[in-house]
């Protein structure tokens, strides 16, 4: 796939491009149905699927203070996105005076006379230009006029719950990896690199992994069974996924007080992993994080968490 940082470095206009626009984060089973829409009509028309997305989101120029933490990183976006088939992505950068473009123009003069789409696809609740004024009625009528079609792709729904990314951190907020997966198709995923911590962990017979997250967003405090993996070309296993005991909150027993970690205990590995970066997947809690009497009684109840932790991992 190639990645174009925003439109005024594309130097020639894609092939016939069946195009879609939003912000994709988390890219899940929502985005996914449009993602897919998108190749496979290119694929008819003998066209270039194309995505454009926003960096960054449009809610941390428009409203800061509000802004929500985002399910993914631009580098787990982009890759989610070349999963998909798409040929052609554009990082247009979102700034103040982008975000001021009215909405007639944002269709004139960005999707036409940048990248005449021959189709155009978005989601039942995209909104565009200033103050996103811009309406699906608006974009229905424009697109034809301009040239090129337009369809709205529906709502998707789950077991009767809505897609969307608002839901699916409230999910992982909360600490439910396991309907947040539903929605996403796929297991939610932090990625980040490995730093000294105090091993303590060490010391109760679980040395641990302590991550710097690249990810805005943690799962709710608790203890989880998951998976882990190794990123580059040098990861140890060819980065085959080993299995994993997360922790994600502030370590009550030792080290009380606002600062949230996340420490994974990586099962059936040794080595010296500082300094790697490293991708956690979340795909069940085992239990809320709790202060224990001692640091025997904390060992303890790891090696339950080991335990149990294998058995799910092995069902799943």
């Amino acid at each position: 796939m190639r990645v174009v940082a925003g439109s005024a470095a594309l130097r020639e206009r894609p092939v016939r491009p069946v195009v879609t626009v939003g912000s994709f984060d988390g890219i899940h089973l929502g985005h996914r149905s449009i993602l897919d829409t998108v190749v496979a009509r290119a694929r008819t028309l003998d066209g270039t699927p194309t995505v454009v997305t926003f960096e960054p989101h449009p809610r941390k120029v428009l409203s800061p203070e509000r802004a929500p933490r985002l399910l993914s990183t631009r580098e787990q976006r982009l890759e989610w996105i070349a999963e998909s088939g798409i040929a052609l992505t554009i990082l247009e950068p979102f700034t103040e005076e982008f975000a001021r473009t009215p909405p007639e123009r944002f269709v004139r003069d960005y999707l036409h006379a940048g990248l005449r789409p021959v189709e155009v696809y978005v989601g039942y609740d995209f909104r565009f230009g200033r103050d996103r004024e811009g309406s699906m009625r608006m974009l229905t009528e424009l697109g034809p006029r301009l040239g090129f079609a337009v369809t709205i792709i529906p709502e998707v729904t789950v077991e009767g719950e809505d897609v969307n990314s608002t839901r699916i951190r409230e999910l992982v907020s909360e600490g439910d990896v396991v309907r947040s997966a539903r929605l996403l198709g796929r297991p939610y995923a932090v990625r980040g690199r490995v730093v000294k911590g105090d091993q303590r962990g060490r010391s109760l017979g679980f040395p641990t992994l302590n991550l710097d997250p690249e990810n805005e967003l943690l799962p709710g405090p608790g203890v989880y069974a998951g998976t882990v993996r190794f990123l580059g070309d040098d990861a140890p296993d060819a980065g085959g996924w080993f299995g994993a005991v997360t922790n994600v909150g502030r370590r009550p027993t030792f080290d009380p007080g606002d600062r949230i970690v996340c420490e994974t205990h990586v099962l059936d590995f040794s080595g010296d992993a500082y300094g790697r970066r490293v991708e956690l997947r979340f795909l069940s809690r085992l239990r809320s994080e709790r202060r224990f009497p001692s640091a025997a009684a904390l060992g303890k109840q790891i090696a339950e968490d080991v335990r149990v932790a294998r058995e799910r991992l092995a069902s799943s």
